[in-house]
């Protein structure tokens, strides 16, 4: 059993910063790639940014620039760095992670940006 748990969602203004955590814990200790998704209201579930065990990583185009994937291999987590947030970054943010053919999702953990 594995379980991703969420941290550093809220409320912030645009242009401000935010930083999100995903703590692995349960059976599996090395995943092949950590990351986040979102979904925002009435939209589907699109990444965000993803990180391989070896540092790769994959952002959006819409992210670029502004957020910062990192993962501590050691911790079994996995950040989310988050600046210059926009309103379009409103969205409930989950948390993957994969090892091999399995993979598996955080609770989620709102971001709401005012403008």
């Amino acid at each position: 059993q594995v379980q991703l748990v969420e941290s550093g969602g809220g409320l912030v203004q645009a242009g401000g910063s935010l930083r999100l955590s995903c703590a692995a814990s349960g059976s599996i200790f090395g995943f092949n790639s950590m990351g986040w998704y979102r979904q925002a209201p009435g939209k589907q579930r699109d990444l965000v940014a993803i990180i391989t065990s070896g540092g790769d990583t994959n952002y959006a185009d819409s992210v670029k620039g502004r957020f910062t994937i990192s993962r501590d291999n050691a911790k079994n987590t996995v950040y989310l760095q988050m600046n210059s947030l926009k309103p379009e970054d409103i969205a409930v943010y989950y948390c993957y992670a994969r090892h091999g053919p399995l993979q598996f999702w955080g609770q989620g953990t709102q971001v709401t940006v005012s403008s």
